[in-house]
């Protein structure tokens, strides 16, 4: 219809203008040395979605680490120290050189960190003390003090500094996924009674002092966004356990619900944010964030490798490990199921309330659907992470009127699957043998896609 945007309409935001109103999301994998230097995988990974033909407006990286510790997990990537400015800056460039843009995510996981290669007592950081059986493998989180919040604010703050020294159009905070500055928004996990938590207002400092800091370190000029999450939905997974419960059972069931979000949503708007990222749920994966099937099978071989880290995670690995898969299905994932367009509903409050450009993140890959967001002015943008790995050509087929013969089936794997195994499509059903799937998997060790 007229006057509606179409999805492959440009847009401008901050002087950065998309070739077109979808973007890749967050895609990660081991696509790095054990150091967290990128490597040729990477640079090969992000420039096929990169082709002109392929349509994309821009590419936002898999959240890069800030902590220079924290392995979240081995082999993803990090932004820590300036050495790993050079790597960085040649595969910018090789997706910059095909007229895409590319957004630099930061972040950090805290007190979820994943794994390690010994167990540390930096990973279990978080804002308070508490377990958590599904998330990160220390037994308990352990509150950060008033210096390591302030060492965590520099960290982003010169990790920003690095992306712009690196080229990238844009840097993007995540304040989402259960990551730390979601830690400390969460009032499920945060319980302090300092600065830092107490009230929705202090509990969003964490969030403004890192947001302030990186807006002065960038300047004006550079394009600034932040990933966050709409609805916590702490009560899902379904029979996890959390401990301290928290008073009022609305914190501890369901966290920051959209009243709270939204006004974090203004703050952000007047500390100079340029952009949103809408999603939801709290923690990776989980059923709000990541609509599909419950990657049963992913997980169990997650949390085999970690269980050597604590006694957590050993009796995490054997639970699931005992539990037949239908029920862990049935039980485990409850409420795990797609939804297209899962979080528009969300972008769209943001968007009518916040005044600045919001990205709809989940559900994403029919192109009706898509037009739909835009055309009803839920989102400006929508970002596709699972699809697009099934399917990088995905915008590429719609110009031409189609639909993917092998689309993504929301099964989730490869969100589980490649904190362990190589960045890749594990979805059985989309290949007509394991070695066709085995190929495609191990494409981005060469450069077959230039």
């Amino acid at each position: 219809m007229p006057g509606q945007p179409s999805l492959f309409e440009a847009m401008a935001i901050n002087g950065v203008e998309f070739r077109s109103r979808v973007l890749r999301s967050s895609l990660g994998g081991r696509t790095a040395y054990y150091d967290g230097a990128l490597s040729p995988a990477w640079t090969n990974f992000e420039r096929r979605f990169a082709r002109p033909e392929f349509r994309l407006g821009g590419l936002i990286s898999a959240t890069i680490d800030v902590d220079d510790h924290r392995m979240s997990p081995l082999q993803y990537p990090k932004l820590s120290h300036d050495r790993f400015i050079g790597p960085l800056a040649a595969g910018i460039r090789a997706v910059q050189s095909q007229g895409c843009r590319y957004i630099v995510q930061l972040g950090d996981p805290g007190g979820h960190t994943q794994t390690g290669l010994l167990p540390e007592e930096a990973d279990g950081k978080s804002a308070s003390w508490g377990f958590d059986l599904f998330y990160g493998y220390r037994n308990v989180t352990t509150p950060m003090t008033l210096d390591e919040i302030a060492a965590e604010v520099e960290a982003f703050r010169s990790a920003a500094v690095r992306v712009r020294a690196a080229g990238a159009d844009g840097v993007e905070i995540t304040a989402s996924k259960g990551y730390i500055l979601h830690q400390f928004l969460n009032p499920g996990t945060n319980r302090r009674r300092d600065a830092y938590g107490g009230s929705k207002e202090k509990r969003f400092r964490l969030l403004r002092d890192v947001v302030t800091a990186v807006r002065a370190a960038v300047g004006a000029d550079f394009l600034l966004g932040v990933r966050l999450s709409a609805d916590d939905c702490n009560w899902l997974p379904l029979f996890n356990v959390r401990w301290p419960p928290v008073w009022p059972p609305r914190d501890y069931l369901f966290g920051n619900r959209p009243d709270t979000t939204l006004q974090y949503g203004e703050w952000l708007a007047g500390l100079g944010v340029d952009y949103l990222h809408i999603d939801s749920g709290f923690g990776f994966v989980n059923p709000k964030g990541s609509p599909g099937d419950y990657p049963f099978e992913g997980l169990r071989l997650f949390v085999n490798s970690t269980r050597h880290l604590s006694a957590k995670a050993a009796f995490r690995a054997t639970a699931m490990n005992m539990t037949p898969a239908w029920l862990a299905k049935l039980t485990l994932g409850y409420r795990w199921r797609f939804v297209p367009a899962a979080n528009a509903h969300y972008a769209r409050a943001f968007r009518q309330r916040v005044k600045i450009p919001v990205i709809a993140n989940g559900g994403f890959q029919d192109r009706a659907v898509i037009d739909g967001a835009l055309a009803a002015g839920d989102c400006d943008l929508v970002a596709i992470g699972r699809p697009l790995l099934a399917n990088p050509d995905l915008l590429a087929l719609f110009a031409e009127g189609r639909a993917p013969a092998r689309p993504c089936t929301w099964c989730s794997r490869c969100c589980t699957r490649t904190a362990v195994l190589p960045l890749g499509c594990y979805e059985p059903s989309r290949f007509d043998s394991a070695q066709q799937m085995q190929e495609q998997i191990l494409q981005w060790s060469a450069d077959h896609s230039a």
